[in-house]
């Protein structure tokens, strides 16, 4: 976020920035979700709804994974909530007792951790790379989890890396969760943007995990703020109790629009943006290793790349700096990502036309040619 106040400042004074920076679709959502918020909003339907999100909306929600991810949960089951973010803050304080630990891959969501240690428990990265395609695996949590353990956060497509667990594997991830008596939260916000093969729900493995979504994603609403859980249906009590008291509902137009999502123009629209990332994804990913970074596993899912710059001989908080300041390119250096092992790390995203990126890597190739 700073670099891109950076960025935005620089523009400000008349500099022309490419942004591959913040994790945002450049597509907005599609006309019917615009047409539902507008006459959500002239009939008056403003007020508060339930905590747990407006009836229709949760049957809408349950019946997209039957239909998408044939997988079948129970709208009673769905918690809608003010985007993904507090719906993993929600799930932490659900989960989280003081001193927890809980594990989690590194590089991770930064926000992750804090959303951990929010509710005074103790995120513990495990350091994870290409071999395990910057994921957690069965064998990591078995080695990992110790005497302080509780559970296991994981994102799949995840951010940074934009890389998938397995499906087989994420079983096996679960099953060592079962053992242990812990708790599994799943973050599938990206699952959506998944490229290189049908992707599966995490719900397939059972009823006895938490699992967070979004409509920020796939459905491009990042400011709408609406998002959701699935929870174990013994849970629901305890989560729509702490709900309640912690922010009373989520935007009630933004739920009212959101059933738009779910019609057969809309669906259609968000397979064909799927597309357009998969094709931006092809192209970014050979020209990036031709320009001469390291991008050791191609991501199959959302829209980041995890690059490596330590053949340039530059840390990549001081290269990210360079490339904003002399090149107009703004970049995501790995520091906020990862603990372990930051400092050759760039993410790069590419949610932005191909013509952009095009651009940027052009100007990255000035900027090199002149070290």
């Amino acid at each position: 976020m700073e670099f891109v106040k950076r960025a935005v400042a620089l523009e400000a004074q008349g500099r022309s920035v490419i942004h591959l920076s913040i994790g945002e679709p450049d597509f907005t959502a599609p006309e019917p979700v615009i047409a539902a918020l507008e006459a959500a909003a002239r009939s008056g339907s403003t007020q508060y709804t339930a905590a747990l999100g407006t009836h229709r909306l949760r049957e809408a929600i349950s019946q997209h994974y039957a239909e998408r991810w044939h997988v079948q949960v129970a709208p009673e089951r769905i918690l809608v909530t003010a985007g993904a973010s507090a719906a993993l803050n929600l799930a932490c304080c659900a989960l989280v007792d003081p001193g927890a630990e809980v594990l989690m891959a590194d590089p991770t969501y930064p926000c992750n951790r804090n959303f951990v240690a929010a509710h005074d428990g103790i995120a513990r990265p495990i350091t994870v790379d290409a071999s395990t395609r910057f994921q957690l695996t069965a064998a990591l949590v078995e080695k990992h989890w110790g005497p302080l353990t509780r559970g296991v956060l994981a994102a799949t497509p995840a951010n940074p890396t934009g890389t998938s667990i397995p499906f087989d594997e994420l079983g096996a991830i679960l099953d060592h969760v079962r053992a242990r008596s812990g708790f599994a939260l799943i973050d599938e916000i990206y699952l959506g943007l998944s490229y290189d093969a049908a992707p599966r729900s995490v719900l397939e493995h059972g009823d006895d995990m938490v699992v967070a979504n979004s409509f920020s994603k796939f459905f491009h609403m990042t400011g709408w703020r609406l998002g959701w859980l699935v929870v174990p249906p013994a849970w629901v009590p305890a989560f729509e109790r702490l709900a309640q008291n912690l922010y009373i509902c989520a935007s009630a137009l933004a739920q009212h629009a959101a059933l738009a999502c779910f019609t057969p123009e809309a669906m259609a629209e968000f397979d064909r943006r799927r597309d357009v990332f998969r094709a931006r994804r092809d192209w970014l990913v050979p020209a990036l290793r031709g320009l001469g970074f390291d991008v050791p596993i191609a991501p199959d899912g959302a829209f980041y790349v995890w690059m490596n710059c330590e053949r340039f001989g530059m840390d990549a908080g001081v290269m990210a700096e360079r490339l904003l300041e002399e090149a107009g390119v703004a970049l995501v250096p790995g520091a906020d990502f990862s603990a372990a092992d930051p400092s050759y790390w760039l993410r790069v995203s590419y949610a932005t036309s191909l013509e952009q990126l095009q651009d940027a890597v052009e100007r990255i190739r000035g900027f090199l040619a002149r070290l």
